[in-house]
């Protein structure tokens, strides 16, 4: 709701006369709370029944998180704005005050494989508990749950005003971030030439690159959002700088590599680089991630 705050005011400062109301949709991901994202399923449990009630005309757009967001949308839907980025990191909000302290830590709470396996691969000694819910209720259950801490989004603690709690971020050479982590994909009807248009305003370029080069190797890769993958690509003037990370869930086995391209077509760079990552080994390790949730 905060975020589709956000994009409700973009919208007013590029047209002060539009009339722009927000329609709440509970989602699937938003109702099943006790049980793991990775058992109920791992596409579109946060946008299925959004994109359902845009197909029907009952809405015109929706505000995603873009690492919800699966990388093949329904026919007749298309992503024509990324909001400018927010920090994509990862923060930890807890009991420790850096990174090294994860060393001597004992419970951390996160329903993310992706933040599992990588706090496992440098850190095998950890207990992990499976939390879900929103800012608010992972941060309680840290003392409910006596964990030393949990994991979240910069971005989203941002966008709450509740950066100043974090203990710290962690360094991108520590946990690569989501696919799509910290910018916002507005999602809205193909042949809707009015509102795509508006949305035009919005879009950001540069984080439009860097998000289609993530979302491109996620599609290569096959993950789905509940897959221990994690991208960040970043862009300085035509170049294009793709990190990666697939990791088996216990962070036993992982492939990190990253890849620097012309910017001109970010796609391809994010194609490239899964390819490089699946003949590296990442085709078994993710065979086998799957193989367990089977």
């Amino acid at each position: 709701m905060t975020q589709s705050r956000l994009v409700r005011g973009m919208l007013l400062a590029v047209d002060p006369g539009l009339d722009v109301r927000i329609e709440e949709i509970v989602t699937s991901g938003d109702r099943i709370l006790d049980s793991p994202l990775s058992k109920i399923g791992d596409r579109g449990l946060f946008v299925k029944e959004i994109e359902e009630a845009m197909l029907r005309g009952d809405i015109d757009l929706a505000v995603h998180s873009a690492k919800d967001v699966p990388t093949a949308l329904p026919a007749g839907l298309g992503l024509p704005a990324f909001t400018e980025r927010e920090d994509p990191a990862d923060a930890f909000v807890g009991r420790l005050s850096r990174v090294e302290d994860l060393a001597g830590a004992r419970r951390i709470g996160t329903s993310s494989l992706r933040r599992r396996s990588q706090l496992l691969a440098r850190f095998p000694h950890l207990e992990i508990e499976d939390i879900r819910g929103n800012v608010e209720t992972r941060i309680r259950k840290i003392s409910e749950q006596d964990l030393d801490g949990t994991v979240l989004a910069v971005a989203g603690l941002t966008r709450l005003g509740r950066l100043d709690e974090a203990s710290f971020v962690f360094p991108a050479d520590v946990m690569v971030s989501a696919v799509g982590q910290g910018a916002l994909a507005i999602e809205a009807r193909s042949d809707d030439e009015i509102t795509g248009a508006l949305l035009a305003h919005l879009d950001h370029p540069g984080t439009r690159l860097a998000v289609l080069a993530e979302r491109a190797l996620m599609r290569t890769l096959e993950g789905g959002c509940q897959v221990p993958i994690g991208a960040r690509a970043t862009t300085e003037g035509d170049r294009l700088h793709l990190v990666a990370y697939v990791g088996s869930v216990d962070g036993s086995k992982s492939v990190s590599m990253d890849l620097q391209r012309s910017s001109a077509d970010p796609e391809a760079v994010g194609v490239e680089l899964a390819r490089a990552m699946l003949a590296a080994g990442a085709d078994e390790i993710l065979a086998a991630v799957r193989g367990d949730d089977a």
